[in-house]
This record gives C-alpha cells, structure tokens and sequence, in this order.
C-alpha cells in the first residue's frame, strides 16, 4: 500500500472547531489557534464546498462546477497532505486521506472526498439520499515528524503515523480527545490500528511519527 495513502478508523464524531477548542488544553488551544491561522475561514468554506460539490456531481453523473480558481498565494495551492471525513449524525460514513500529496491541497480534497464517499473499504459506496445528512470534515496535515521520545506526544495536539514490519496505522489528532483516551492509551491504539500488539512502538525497527493537523467542518 501507498504510504502516503492511508485510511482512518475514526474521524471527529462531530466536532465542529469550536468542540475540539474547548476540549483542548491551553498549550493544545494555543497550537490549534496557530493552525487555523494558516487557512483563512473563506479558505475552509472553498474546500468544504469543493469537496460537497465533488461528490454531489459524483451522485448526479456530471462534471463539478467549483468556484473561482484560488490566486496563486492562497493556502489552497500548497502540496499538503488531508484526510476528508464524513459523518452522519455522531456515525462514521467514511474516511480516507494522504499523510502527504505532491498536488495541491484543493485537488487532494477533491480526490480525498470522492475516496471517502465511494472508496473507503469499510462502508457501501455513499447512496444519494444519504448526502444532506452528511457532514463533512477536512483535517489538513503538517508534514511529519520523526517522534523519538514518545513520551513527548501531546494528546490533542499530535496525530500519529506507525511503520513497523511493514503494517501502517495513522490517527488523526482529534480522536484520543473524542475517545478520552490518555497518552499511553493512546500510543497502544496507534499499534492496534496498525494491526500490531500494544507497545510496538518501542520495537527495534519500529518508526513513529508525529504531525499536527487544522481540523475544520461543516456545522451540524
């Protein structure tokens, strides 16, 4: 499997921005404000209506029609990887993302929110009567960060991407918060999302990683 492909088990059970600002620590609060300064808020209503109307086009068999093309400056041009998640009511309905993209982020969402309503393995290909009560989410991804010290992860804060004996897992950083785990709860979930026993990330070989995330949705 394409490393820089990889899908999720749980995505934000319906968490708008400010759900996940308030269940965050004021250090986590501090770093989340940072993020979200990096894609302005007409930035995220381009992506969220991009992505529906993705999809929407998808159900209807014909072309998209997007908005203006963003201006070269625009956050929507860099080569950043994204998950895009769908829920309906606190229900996952699918999932799918790349921990890193050479296209730009708008075309990576486009192709992120047809895999996740029609491709994640986990679920039937999204039905058209299902669509107005999804609601879609994007997390846009930092790069990753080789995590020695696994002590140092902040929960919250860090999402987690685990190579080892050639399985892959990744969480997204917002779903210890939704599920109330602690750090080593946590760090045992990495491994068991990645199909491998609890602690494997302390195994010779085993490579962990760290990467933070701007996590934005549609409004219930």
């Amino acid at each position: 499997m394409d490393h820089r492909q990889k899908r999720a088990g749980f995505g934000a059970a319906g968490l708008a921005n400010k759900g996940l600002h308030d269940l965050l620590g004021k250090q986590g609060r501090d770093d989340y404000t940072h993020r979200m300064r990096i894609i302005t808020q007409e930035e995220q209503n381009y992506l969220l209506a991009a992505a529906r109307e993705t999809i929407t086009a998808k159900l209807e068999g014909r072309a998209p029609q997007y908005l203006k093309e963003p201006p070269e400056e625009s956050a929507l041009t860099q080569s950043w990887g994204a998950f895009v998640t769908l829920h309906i009511g606190k229900q996952l309905r699918g999932c799918i993302g790349r921990m890193s993209a050479a296209a730009p982020l708008e075309k990576t969402v486009r192709t992120m929110a047809i895999e996740a309503a029609f491709g994640d393995p986990r679920f039937p290909p999204l039905a058209r009567d299902e669509l107005p009560r999804c609601r879609v989410e994007i997390s846009v991804l930092s790069p990753l960060e080789p995590c020695s010290d696994p002590r140092s992860v902040q929960v919250g804060v860090h999402g987690l991407y685990l190579i080892y004996q050639g399985r892959s897992g990744v969480l997204l950083p917002q779903v210890p918060l939704e599920q109330g785990w602690d750090l080593d709860a946590y760090l045992d979930y990495i491994c068991v999302k990645a199909g491998l026993p609890p602690r494997s990330y302390e195994a010779p070989g085993a490579k962990l990683y760290t990467f933070t995330a701007a996590v934005f949705g549609e409004h219930p």
